[in-house]
């Protein structure tokens, strides 16, 4: 398959493109500096030119309190992107699988968030992926939409990657104690969308590793367990306390309803694949069954 991935230097950007590369594939790697891809006319040119079986974009602007202050950026990057690579990809006739998020939903509800519930995002960074889940829809009846959240891997600079090279460092820890998400490692997300792009069924898939999820401060306690770190001084904090310019849902746990309905496994639980990342194995290492 030959694939272009926007976005190649971010998390599950880079995981994608080791894994792609991996499985034989041709693989086209942009990152922002390569192609913005809220430049429609540099989009279609590109995608004219390399005439890709599939577009995964895994490009966004990910900084959600950032985003609440540029609200014009956030949609340039987050909606008119998508929707850029939604019209140059149905030029070239190739499936587009776009990155979407949790924070879609206001986390009002308990339990899981499904593909029933009826997005309400709270900050300018939910609404501007959700505006980009609509307009690529809009602009091309081949696509794909994966909502995922608590992304964590090797490279990733957020605070679910980070936490065991902090502590081992020594820094002195805050974890959120009353937020809840369904953690999900980059490698099996990488994974599941180039699955996705194979199969060519237009749609909203929610992507999550299996479990009941967590809160940002049973993960970290879980990752320093799994890393060994003892007498770390890890701080549990409220979401209130921080002050951010952007608010978040307090719950955003994600379950799929049609991943298994055609064919597609649960990918592995999130310790399991937590405890992968904290050996620090290999993607390749890691087999999810579709």
């Amino acid at each position: 398959m030959r694939v272009l991935i926007t976005g190649a230097r971010g998390l599950v950007g880079q995981a994608l493109t080791e894994h792609c590369l991996a499985t034989a594939d041709e693989v086209l790697s942009y990152d922002h500096r390569t192609l913005d891809i809220s430049n429609a006319a540099l989009v279609s040119a590109t995608i004219e030119e390399q005439r890709p079986d599939a577009v995964i974009n895994c490009a966004a602007w990910t900084d959600v309190d950032a985003c609440e202050l540029d609200a014009e950026h956030a949609f340039a990057s987050n909606a008119r992107g998508p929707e850029n690579l939604a019209l140059a990809s149905r030029k070239v006739g190739a499936v587009l699988v776009t990155i979407s998020t949790d924070y879609v939903f206001d986390g009002t509800k308990e339990g899981f968030y499904t593909q029933r519930d009826d997005p309400h995002p709270q900050s300018v960074y939910g609404n501007s992926k959700l505006e980009g889940e609509r307009r690529a829809q809009q602009a091309y009846a081949r696509t794909v939409v994966v909502r995922s959240g608590f992304i964590f891997g090797r490279g990733g600079t957020n605070f679910l990657s980070t936490i065991v090279d902090r502590a081992r460092r020594g820094e002195r820890l805050k974890a959120i104690s009353d937020a809840w998400g369904t953690p999900t490692y980059a490698p099996h997300l990488a994974i599941r969308l180039r699955e996705l792009a194979q199969l060519d069924l237009p749609g909203v898939f929610h992507v999550v590793n299996a479990g009941e999820g967590a809160s940002y401060d049973e993960f970290a306690r879980a990752a320093l367990n799994a890393a060994q770190c003892e007498g770390v001084n890890l701080e549990p904090v409220t979401v209130g306390s921080l002050k951010r310019p952007a608010p978040r849902p307090r719950n955003s746990r994600l379950k799929c309803l049609i991943s298994e309905a055609i064919g597609l496994t649960p990918l592995p639980p999130w310790r399991e694949a937590l405890a992968h990342f904290v050996e620090g194995r290999r993607p390749a290492e890691i087999a999810v069954q579709g």
